[in-house]
């Protein structure tokens, strides 16, 4: 039995953290023992309290907090934890200086496709790191690029669980957020940051809404570029089209009520939002960027155009929207599709790395 200490102290609820909380889950019913590190009264630190997980609170004031550093190191060796998975940037330095002169095993687990900053902080997080666990090529590509041996480099995609049994949102709580029952719906989950790229998302539903009138949208999610976001469906007359609906408990419900889902990002690791498309059979319309491509086939399950082409993006929704048996088809086939990327086969490929890390 392995006892692995999950670190992830990131404040909110994104996809990275939905991976932890499933990877902790999958560790346990295997037999071993998963012990979530997170900021206390977090979303993550409640969400694994509620599934009956171990959790442990930390709340360190950076990635180089000694203080929060030596508290991790006590967990660790009272535990008596083999294995420490960081799971964000900042994870990854407290684990870095909480292992020193230690047998325990870090374990790094890469999900953006940003380029590793060439400083000390780098090498020592790196360095220190037994293995490196990228959710795409794309980004394992990037991450040797860094300077990581392509030795201790492993691809273990993120999964989706596929047991889930998600009803989509019901009419009343779709019209709550302006959308009527006749309305042609897109939904966009995704933190409103730079390299999710938000406004692309705007500016093409606004090219949309000229061509299909009866569309409406929901942009799911929070984030430093709110009011930028909201600027622009304002400047483009979208007031009654866009909705910025900020966090919401409710996404997947409002995901599989999607007659489309999309994904404008510039940059992204390999965008797992996509698995739960797939896996609620609802058409996808996304960038190309880093990873996704890894996820999606152009043309045979789901529509790609390039990162920051609205009109690129726009001219796939309205076909997605227009062509519904082409539309369907390619929902069948991304349906099909979406086993390759379950929760078990994530769980088994990353207790592979530990293994071989060990």
């Amino acid at each position: 039995m392995l006892t692995v200490l999950h670190v992830d102290t990131e404040r909110g609820w994104r996809g990275g953290e939905r991976q932890v909380l499933w990877l902790a889950r999958g560790m346990r019913d295997r037999g071993h023992r998963a012990i979530v590190v997170a900021r206390p009264g977090d979303e993550l630190a409640a969400r694994a309290a509620a599934l009956g997980l171990d959790v442990i609170g930390l709340a360190p004031r950076g990635e180089l907090d000694v203080v929060a550093a030596r508290a991790l190191r006590r967990v660790m060796v009272s535990h008596g934890a083999q294995i420490l998975h960081a799971h964000t940037a900042h994870a990854a330095a407290l684990a870095a200086l909480a292992s020193v002169r230690t047998s325990a095993r870090v374990i790094i687990a890469r999900r953006v496709d940003f380029p590793l900053r060439r400083n000390l902080g780098t090498r020592l997080k790196y360095g220190r790191a037994h293995a490196v666990i990228a959710v795409s090529r794309a980004v394992a590509d990037i991450v040797a690029r860094g300077g990581v041996p392509r030795e201790r480099l492993h691809v273990v995609p993120d999964g989706v669980d596929l047991s889930r049994r998600v009803a989509a949102a019901t009419p009343e709580t779709l019209r709550s957020l302006g959308v009527a029952s006749t309305d042609a719906l897109i939904v966009q989950i995704a933190a409103l940051v730079p390299h999710k790229d938000p406004l692309t998302f705007v500016r093409a539903i606004a090219e949309v809404r000229d061509r299909v009138p009866a569309v409406r949208a929901l942009l799911v999610g929070e984030g430093p570029l709110h009011s930028v976001a909201q600027a622009e469906v304002e400047r483009l007359g979208l007031g009654g089209v866009v909705r910025l609906t900020g966090f919401r408990r409710d996404a997947d419900e409002l995901l599989a009520a999607a007659r489309v889902v999309t994904l404008s990002s510039a940059e992204e690791g390999m965008g797992s939002v996509l698995l739960d498309a797939m896996a609620f059979g609802v058409p996808i319309a996304a960038t190309s960027a880093g990873g996704i491509p890894e996820v999606v086939e152009h043309g045979a399950t789901g529509l790609l155009s390039p990162p920051g082409d609205p009109s690129g993006l726009a001219d796939h929704i309205v076909r997605l929207l227009t062509e519904r048996d082409f539309a369907t088809s390619l929902a069948a086939r991304a349906r099909a599709r979406v086993v390759e990327f379950s929760v078990d086969r994530m769980v088994e490929r990353t207790l592979e790395v530990y293994g071989r890390a060990r």
